[in-house]
């Protein structure tokens, strides 16, 4: 399952083997929530730069096509046609996020779905069936995500609540598992922990989450509003108690120099929507910064998005092209921005697993680091 397989500090290099191939940690997961990367990005061109492992989400695949739809399909991975680790997320973060359409019982969640307005229940049993349905290499634990600004009798309560959905989940993965017409007997189960920008609440709830001995474990509800300062206090305190033979997953984070700083305290998967969602909006990753191409300046650019880089786009295409085909609203110019910054994602963390081989991590995040505060002098 999960090779330590050298340690740099605290930072770990890790190979995590799953029935849908190997994943070298630390990785970043490249999001397509429903089955895609917006962007116009299809399985082909992750391939091409590098991706590991895609994410899709277990709530929008549920209202659209609908999970029972993909199961016909032969499940995830052949609806969409990529080979490699899929990690679907349970839905829990909907009910975070969907606040103002939805109502957390004891049994689960009932939903308004954001599409139609249709009812929707949801509960830990219900969120592996779907993931079940999805056949996805690892499936992660229905969670509620409390925000940070509720007070500590609401988490403390929320995080005992998710701690027994965990159970009910581990218990619900393994019937599925069981039988035989699942798609992917092989579904691994992550839990996750929670308690806002609480330490003593943390702390507690991964040494509770850890007894389970699950695959590997997240930890969620962080980058939702607190500071960069208070999700770094978090995982320093809430790290060293989760397990070390078992990937940690930092979800929904984050830009590079947030990976840089998780990476460094023992965190080895993660996932955010800033590289596609910046690069839809002409925002591309360089190793001096980041780039607005609306910018004026670039209209006469004949430069690659950044010199030096590999990406299928960088290899053919300007500054000045794709500035052009972003002001004139062509698709092909969010889709060659999009490439660029998974490119330059999944190429960080080539070079980060590379740099913590070598021993070198922190000379390397110090140089990172500095390089990508360039950017007014690009």
């Amino acid at each position: 399952m999960y090779e330590l397989i050298k340690r740099d500090g605290l930072t770990k290099r890790g190979r995590f083997t799953t029935v849908h191939g190997v994943i070298e940690t630390p990785v970043f997961m490249n999001v397509g929530t429903a089955a895609a990367i917006k962007g116009a990005v299809s399985t082909e061109d992750l391939n091409r730069i590098g991706t590991q492992v895609e994410l899709s989400n277990t709530y929008h695949l549920h209202v659209r096509p609908g999970d029972e739809v993909v199961k016909k399909l032969g499940g995830l991975h052949k609806f969409m046609v990529w080979d490699k680790p899929i990690l679907t997320d349970s839905g829990g973060f909907q009910v975070f996020s969907l606040a103002g359409l939805r109502k957390i019982k004891e049994e689960g969640v009932h939903f308004q779905s954001h599409i139609d307005g249709r009812k929707i229940f949801m509960g830990p049993e219900e969120s592996m069936r779907i993931q079940s349905n999805l056949a996805s290499t690892i499936a992660m634990a229905f969670d509620e995500c409390p925000a940070s600004t509720k007070d500590r009798d609401y988490i403390e309560k929320s995080v005992a609540r998710t701690t027994r959905w965990l159970r009910r989940c581990k218990t619900e993965m393994e019937r599925l598992n069981s039988l035989p017409d699942t798609i992917n007997p092989d579904q691994m189960l992550f839990g996750i922990n929670q308690g806002g920008i609480l330490e003593d609440v943390r702390i507690a709830h991964a040494q509770a989450i850890s007894e389970l001995d699950l695959p590997g474990y997240a930890i969620g509800g962080l980058a939702v509003g607190e500071s960069h300062e208070e999700m770094y206090r978090i995982l320093d305190a809430v790290v060293p108690h989760l397990p070390l033979h078992k990937p940690t997953y930092l979800m929904g984070v984050g830009t590079p120099a947030n990976i840089l700083e998780a990476v460094e305290r023992g965190v080895d998967f993660f996932d955010c929507v800033y590289p596609t969602r910046n690069g839809r909006h002409g925002h591309v990753y360089t190793n001096q910064g980041k780039l607005n191409l609306f910018n004026a300046k670039y209209e006469l650019d004949d430069r690659p998005i950044e010199e030096g880089c590999q990406c299928p786009v960088c290899q053919k295409y300007s500054r000045a092209y794709i500035r052009h085909l972003l002001k004139a609203k062509e698709m092909l110019g969010m889709r060659f921005c999009v490439l660029h910054n998974l490119y330059f994602y999944n190429t960080m963390m080539e070079e980060i697993r590379q740099a913590i081989e070598e021993g070198r991590f922190k000379e390397y995040k110090k140089q990172k680091l500095a390089g990508m505060e360039q950017t007014k002098n690009v």
